[in-house]
């Protein structure tokens, strides 16, 4: 009788030991649950809340473009032709010199040298329909070239660190042959360089690199 109550007494008592043991297992598995989903809200906010270039809005990533190139303002760069590599291109294995010079809230004048020609510069401008790239070309004694401001409109889809400009109606109209002119100004982070490219009936016509490691103050 005796063993009988002991046996008894010990399956008691370890079937309640058992029970805690699964009452405290609920307990901790309740709580990494808990704290799994806190982690996983966390994590899907903050992912909600990164503005990609895909859904930044085109003024903003416009401003965005237009600020980062402002902050180099006071420096020049050097670069070279990258396309096309025919020695009888104007450009080609010639020394390029970009230098961004004059800086406003509204636009940047960045002289652009080829050799010993200074009559071009790039001027970037944001109005109210959006940023604006055109080419100014002067002669030497500061008048302007029979071709010159030209250029155009950025398009809706460009990011903050990459902007198209196809040729407007008065480019068209200015240089009839280069209605389908597209410029593209990068900004190439991955690479420390600032890219500056041409395409013409959707077809690759020029691109030149400067190199943003190596600024100068102007």
């Amino acid at each position: 009788m005796q063993s009988e109550t002991a046996n008894v007494s010990c399956r008691f008592r370890t079937r309640r030991r058992f029970c805690n043991y699964k009452i405290n297992l609920k307990g901790e598995l309740m709580k990494k649950t808990i704290l799994v989903i806190t982690l996983l809200s966390i994590a899907l906010l903050s992912i909600g809340t990164i503005e990609t270039d895909a859904q930044m809005p085109s003024s903003k990533a416009q401003k965005v473009f237009f600020k980062k190139l402002r902050k180099m303002c006071g420096r020049q760069f050097e670069g070279a032709t990258e396309f096309p590599t025919n020695a009888d291109h104007a450009l080609v294995g010639k020394k390029l010199l970009m230098k961004v010079e004059t800086c406003t809230d509204k636009e940047i004048r960045i002289p652009f040298q080829v050799g010993e020609d200074k009559s071009r510069t790039w001027i970037l401008t944001l109005t109210d329909e959006g940023l604006l790239f055109k080419h100014d070309h002067r002669h030497a004694d500061g008048t302007p070239d029979k071709i010159t401001n030209y250029g155009g409109f950025a398009t809706a889809d460009g990011a903050k660190l990459l902007q198209k400009f196809p040729a407007d109606a008065d480019t068209a109209k200015l240089i009839p042959e280069a209605s389908t002119n597209v410029w593209t100004l990068q900004i190439d982070e991955e690479k420390k360089r600032f890219v500056y490219q041409l395409e013409r009936n959707r077809q690759l016509r020029y691109r030149g690199f400067f190199n943003l490691e190596t600024a100068e103050k102007k």
